[in-house]
């Protein structure tokens, strides 16, 4: 398995960003060098607040410096990116693409374009400036392979309004034609199954002699009532690794990587109490759901 540069933010306490991500790609073979796009004392829904810094565009830019001279960026096969809090960090995250790629071509980029969410009220809001979905989508996903969106993002990054299957369809052409061939529009609730089923919806676009091709799959999975920090980051970490692990499997690729995310949070709902902090993912619990997903999950070809 190749080496993984991980961008995103990091708490001292808690399972989000990258203490959510990284262990769960070590576990499935993959080195992990890990960058912290920002470093807090917790993740942002305690009652008592958090501290912390947050890095800038020209410290990514110093410490991605100090990688090429001693030589550490050659063997790196994938970069990730989750939560990123500014313009400036931002497009340096793509002079560090930018980077790999001139020494590796075939660098896979999978971006996980961390932008908000709706809340229980279905109320969208915003985690950082909303100015960076432009960004996004005009400058980042265009050399993106690979795009984890929840429905949220998918909406600010297509201007498509997601409640059905066909509105989803809809968003991931767009997307696919932004840029990556791998599109996964995760934590959807659609196709009148609100309440009840979270869909994954992950399209994949080839070409062949000039043809285009998209292969369309969805899994559908109960809802575990509760509210759960890291999620997202986890399933991007899960998508990267099932997917290089099964590149020519995305029916089984996205079947693994949904049992897994099911038996992490239902582990966390069945040891934990209602507050904020028993929220946190049993991620070290979970070892043995992440390298070996129970099999429960069937992916369905959409047409």
């Amino acid at each position: 398995m190749s080496r993984v540069l991980s961008i995103q933010s990091h708490v001292v306490s808690g399972y989000v960003g990258n203490k959510a991500a990284t262990f769960p790609l070590q576990l499935l073979g993959f080195d992990v060098d890990v960058c912290n796009s920002v470093q807090f004392s917790n993740h942002t829904g305690y009652d008592g607040g958090f501290e912390g810094d947050v890095l800038q565009g020209d410290q990514l830019r110093n410490i991605l410096k100090g990688l090429k001279r001693n030589g550490l960026l050659q063997n790196v096969g994938h970069l990730l990116t989750g939560y990123i809090g500014s313009e400036s960090f931002l497009r340096a995250v793509l002079d560090v693409l930018k980077t790999l790629r001139s020494s590796n071509n075939g660098c896979r980029y999978v971006c996980d374009p961390v932008l908000g969410d709706y809340n229980v009220d279905g109320e969208g809001r915003f985690y950082c400036p909303p100015e960076l979905a432009k960004i996004y989508r005009n400058e980042v996903l265009p050399l993106a392979n690979v795009v984890t969106p929840n429905r949220f993002e998918a909406e600010q990054l297509t201007g498509t309004t997601i409640n059905t299957l066909a509105d989803a369809k809809e968003a991931c052409k767009v997307l696919h034609d932004l840029g990556p061939e791998l599109v996964f529009i995760t934590s959807a609730d659609i196709g009148g199954n609100t309440g009840k089923l979270m869909t994954i919806l992950a399209s994949k676009r080839t070409m062949s002699d000039s043809a285009i091709s998209d292969e369309i799959w969805r899994v559908d999975s109960p809802i575990i009532d509760g509210a759960y920090t890291g999620t997202g980051d986890l399933c991007a970490a899960l998508l990267l690794a099932w997917t290089e692990r099964e590149p020519n499997n995305l029916q089984t690729a996205m079947e693994k990587a949904s049992e897994t995310m099911f038996s992490v949070i239902k582990a966390t709902n069945d040891s934990t109490g209602n507050t904020v902090g028993s929220r946190e993912l049993r991620l070290i619990q979970s070892k043995d759901f992440i390298e070996n997903p129970p099999r429960m999950f069937k992916a369905v070809r959409v047409e």
